[in-house]
């Protein structure tokens, strides 16, 4: 009845759990009653303990028996540890990357041109003070988490992984705007897209700021630059809500951070690959035919032939939908699933179809996940066969299918695709869909600056992408927004 989402769902396991109940996340999705919740409460695993950091502050060396989260030898260590700033005594930690970061890793290296991972934000101050304190709160909430201080390391490794920095100045660049240049945002953009707008990964803070003064007055611009490595939609939300709280002098009521290697190890302690690989067999075993909208198989681009349009769904079709996913027991992001698939398959001229959905990430369970920073998001295949039954069965096939990805929510997109019959190196699918709870997603708590004058306005945020066609469908709670993001000549 409240249109459960996943923030909600983590705070009833929440809540359950400080009762001393236990259930599976799949269970809170695949019971729509509470009575058949009840019966499920003792079935879910049991959290594991997350192995302490083991590195003291002031090491001299770092040594393997001091990286519980990773197996990489001493010459590896030593190798990692010579690309930080101050050495060993500047490393906090250093574990593995989450199956998103490595994709997103991938991605990186296989383009030349502009990241298609990097987020920006503009955002105007009043005056030089407020941008000064803007800057003095990003620093504080940097310091507080890890993963704000983290950058990536793949040379000469065996695998990839991340290495937090104890101390990792923020990088402020200060340039001047052209009085003629127009749009100080645009020029903005320009310097930093000069000569190939690319972030390097292995020098954290993964964040910089581009400033300039107006030269029509006293206000100032930033451009924030924020690598998708560290970062997803919640996590986003949830650093502007700590900046503002520290420009309202709130920064003591913050609870305590949630260190993002407590997620790394619980993703790695999960369902092992034998159970990921016999999940996504059974559901892509058959599939030998791509997923490509229009003809397009390259997903290796940077995002800069992409176009998107946005649409509001109507009101009335709005509702419709909240009461027929109601009276069917789904979520009315089962029905986006099946109408996106439907849009596939005209676009392919095929009635069975693979596309990449993005997954929270966050339904392990662990506390404080829905206020952690981090990319806990993750992109997974799905299947949508249309044809073979009526409307509301597949709904139904859909629903249960998204329930079940859910165990699956950090396991690899390479493992998946491999399970099917598609041989690579052409991809799976071609096209995404984002289902994100808007409104909801940005209820992190009370925001203790509520009201505050900090004399600043967000301009506008952007991202890139690598995907031709994409849709992101934003859940407001009352409406239903749509974004296609599609190469130019699609």
């Amino acid at each position: 009845a409240l249109g459960g989402h996943s923030l909600l769902a983590l705070r009833v396991l929440d809540r359950m759990r400080l009762r001393g109940m236990r259930a599976d996340v799949r269970a809170l999705f695949g019971t729509p009653t509470l009575a058949a919740l009840a019966a499920a409460v003792g079935t879910g695993p049991a959290l594991a303990d997350v192995p302490p950091n083991r590195i003291p502050a002031g090491c001299a060396r770092i040594t393997p028996d001091l990286l519980p989260l990773v197996e990489l030898g001493q010459d590896e260590i030593d190798a990692v540890v010579a690309t930080v700033p101050g050495g060993a005594a500047n490393v906090a930690d250093i574990y593995p990357l989450a199956p998103v970061q490595e994709g997103i890793l991938f991605h990186h290296l296989m383009t030349t041109g502009e990241d298609p991972y990097l987020v920006e934000g503009l955002i105007r101050f009043d005056d030089r003070a407020r941008l000064d304190a803007y800057r003095a709160a990003l620093e504080a909430v940097i310091i507080r988490h890890d993963v704000l201080r983290t950058a990536v390391v793949w040379r000469g490794l065996s695998e990839p992984v991340q290495v937090v920095w104890r101390a990792a100045p923020l990088g402020v660049q200060e340039i001047t705007l052209d009085p003629e240049g127009g749009d100080p945002g645009a020029q903005l953009r320009a310097h930093f897209r000069d000569p190939r707008g690319r972030m390097p990964l292995d020098t954290a803070p993964l964040l910089r700021l581009l400033i300039a003064r107006d030269p029509d007055g006293s206000r100032w611009h930033a451009l924030e630059l924020i690598h998708h490595i560290i970062d997803d939609n919640t996590s986003l939300k949830q650093l502007r809500a700590e900046i503002r709280a520290h420009l309202a002098g709130l920064a003591g009521q913050l609870p305590p951070s949630v260190p993002f290697r407590d997620f790394i190890a619980r993703a790695r302690q999960g369902p092992d690959r034998a159970e990921h690989e016999a999940f996504f067999r059974e559901m892509l075993g058959d599939v030998d035919t791509p997923t490509a909208p229009f003809g397009r198989t390259d997903i290796h681009g940077d995002g800069r032939t992409i176009r998107s349009t946005r649409r509001r769904v109507d009101p009335a079709v709005a509702r419709r939908l909240r009461d027929r996913a109601l009276a069917e027991g789904v979520s009315a992001a089962s029905l986006f699933h099946v109408a996106w698939g439907q849009v596939l398959a005209r676009a392919c001229g095929q009635p069975d179809v693979v596309f990449g959905t993005v997954l929270f990430g966050r339904m392990q369970g662990a506390a404080g996940s829905d206020r952690a920073l981090g990319p806990f998001i993750n992109t997974l295949p799905l299947r949508v066969t249309l044809g073979a039954t009526g409307a509301r069965e597949c709904v139904r096939r859909t629903h249960a299918a998204l329930v079940g990805l859910i165990r699956h929510e950090h396991a690899s997109l390479a493992l998946a695709q491999r399970a099917s019959a598609v041989v690579p190196p052409t991809p799976l699918f071609t096209a995404l869909l984002n289902y994100r709870h808007t409104a909801l997603a940005a209820d992190l708590g009370p925001d203790p600056a509520a009201g505050l004058d900090t004399g600043l306005t967000y301009l506008g945020a952007g991202e890139g992408g690598n995907y031709p066609l994409a849709l992101d469908v934003d859940d407001h709670g009352d409406a239903f927004g749509l974004t296609v993001a599609a190469a130019a000549d699609i």
